[in-house]
């Protein structure tokens, strides 16, 4: 959406910026009487921060199943609140996001399984562990029957970030990235209707793709589209 990043306190005449708080409250009186100034710009990117101590702690008491139903519940609202554009500045498909993501649809099938592996519950820990710090495990440690989990989460991860990038574009006209983005929206679909069952390299190379796509509209790197464009080729 297209909002002022300014806003000004009616009480106490003092200004602050929308984009870092996300509240039109007034973070120096706490009067809710605002109105906002200056310029409108898009703005997806809300004031979501990802701490998974507290589900830490809960595995650590109990099991991933009995901790699933919250873990769950705040990894969709991190998700929900996850956009890529800050006042009107794209931004990169974090690590984060994509772990987020993946533990979300990881400690699903763990939580829905009546006997789930060792394996995949050292898995989900291992997510578990470092998802808020954007740290993801490396393909080799993906358990087979959690490669559907990963593949499926990068393509929302991945969607949700091109929604973005064209609404972006919007604003900023750009044919060949607009090109290029529409080839990945192919894959993702395809993937999406595979529920994920792809090769984790191909998950990978989508995510380089999308890297490579913001390198390009961001820093005009040629090399970066012509990167992208590579590798969806090779995916064909």
């Amino acid at each position: 959406m297209e909002i002022r990043g300014e806003r000004e306190c009616k009480d106490c005449d003092r200004q602050w910026s929308y984009y870092e708080t996300g509240s039109v409250s007034c973070p120096y009186c706490g009067s809710l009487r605002s109105v906002g100034v200056g310029d409108r710009e898009r703005h997806t990117a809300a004031q979501a921060v990802l701490d998974l101590s507290a589900h830490r702690a809960a595995v650590a008491d109990g099991t991933v199943r009995d901790a699933a139903p919250a873990l769950k519940s705040d990894l969709r609202e991190y998700i929900r609140k996850t956009g890529y554009i800050h006042g009107g500045e794209l931004l990169p498909l974090d690590d984060t996001s994509l772990a987020a993501h993946e533990l979300l649809h990881a400690v699903d099938v763990v939580a829905r399984s009546n006997r789930p592996s060792d394996d995949e519950q050292l898995y989900v820990l291992d997510l578990l562990r470092g998802a808020d710090e954007g740290a993801r495990p490396d393909k080799q440690a993906v358990p087979s029957s959690l490669t559907d989990a990963r593949g499926l989460a990068y393509a929302n991860a991945l969607d949700a970030y091109h929604a973005d990038l064209t609404m972006w574009l919007d604003d900023h006209p750009d044919p060949e990235a607009r090109t290029t983005l529409e080839t990945l929206s192919n894959h993702l679909k395809r993937v999406e209707a595979l529920e994920g069952d792809i090769p984790l390299d191909e998950s990978d190379a989508l995510v380089r793709v999308a890297r490579d796509i913001y390198t390009y509209l961001t820093d005009d790197d040629l090399d970066a589209l012509a990167s992208a464009r590579d590798q969806l080729s090779a995916l064909f």
